[in-house]
């Protein structure tokens, strides 16, 4: 397995590759690489000739007040699980490599940016276009592979190289699952062990909304009562209570149409069920896809 910081030697080593006749497969992430990471790159071993990981802690899609400095950096680990799980090059750019000095340029995508993740995190999915389309322009024609946990990420990534004609085909891969139900997350290391208890009633809030929606129930309002009752009784404060009483809260629950991202009142088709919820000095997110 290769290793390099540099532009021009990952798209010299990517040349050659697609000259002896192999397809692409990139995984892009942010390093801590965990389960969820390695099925990516599992995922992409099996449908390509030369796999790509890049790990890459991105500063533009984390706000003023975010971790970026406490996000955890594990690069020797990561480059052993990558190496292990098969894949051919790490590309792991300093910032100055990604952002040259007087670097002007943004990328937004209007619309599927604004609710949800757009509202407690400004500036966060404009960051991941920016950093994604960097990423696809270095590594050129391939299929990208995303996991799901981060939906709305994936439905703006998926508008984009639409949008932009960019070469590239996106796969969205299932989220992977400890065994009881909390999503994998790199910031799951921060979480002590009575922050994971009360973190795992947003799983069981979405899994309680499916349960209600395969029982019949339509009615988005009775849906999102039930889900934010099962939160509420972990301790988390209700969306729009009294900020700064807690450290738990919830940022939203929301039911939604999985293409344009609004918010749906009744479950008439299939429908995407996000949250996000903040536990101690961790955020967590999560869905549930429920298909009719």
């Amino acid at each position: 397995m290769i290793a390099t910081g540099k532009i021009t030697e990952v798209r010299k080593i990517l040349e050659a590759a697609r000259l002896e006749g192999q397809t692409v497969g990139f995984v892009p992430t942010m390093g801590a690489l965990h389960e969820g990471h390695r099925s990516l790159i599992r995922r992409a071993r099996a449908a390509s000739g030369f796999v790509v990981v890049s790990i890459f802690v991105n500063p533009t899609q984390f706000g003023a007040n975010e971790d970026l400095s406490a996000y955890p950096r594990t690069f020797a680990d990561d480059c052993e699980a990558c190496a292990d799980e098969g894949a051919d090059l790490v590309f792991h750019p300093d910032v100055d490599e990604m952002y040259p000095k007087g670097a002007k340029t943004t990328v937004r995508v209007s619309a599927l940016s604004e609710p949800m993740e757009g509202k407690f995190r400004p500036g966060h999915l404009d960051g991941v276009a920016l950093v994604c389309a960097k990423l696809f322009a270095i590594v050129g024609p391939c299929t990208a592979y995303f996991g799901s946990k981060d939906a709305q990420q994936l439905r703006v990534v998926e508008q984009m190289v639409r949008d932009l004609a960019l070469p590239v085909e996106i796969v969205g891969c299932p989220t992977v699952r400890d065994a009881d139900g909390l999503a994998l997350s790199s910031r799951n290391s921060y979480l002590d062990p009575e922050d994971r208890e009360r973190s795992l009633s947003l799983s069981r809030a979405l899994r309680r909304i499916q349960e209600l929606v395969r029982e019949g129930e339509r009615d988005t309002s009775k849906l999102l009562a039930a889900g934010l009752a099962i939160l509420s009784s972990a301790g988390l404060d209700a969306p729009g209570g009294m900020s700064g009483e807690s450290p738990d809260s919830i940022d939203y629950l929301e039911v939604v149409d999985p293409t344009t991202l609004e918010a749906v009142d009744r479950v008439e088709r299939s429908v995407l069920v996000c949250g996000a919820v903040r536990v101690g000095t961790t955020r967590l997110i999560d869905n549930v896809t429920i298909d009719l």
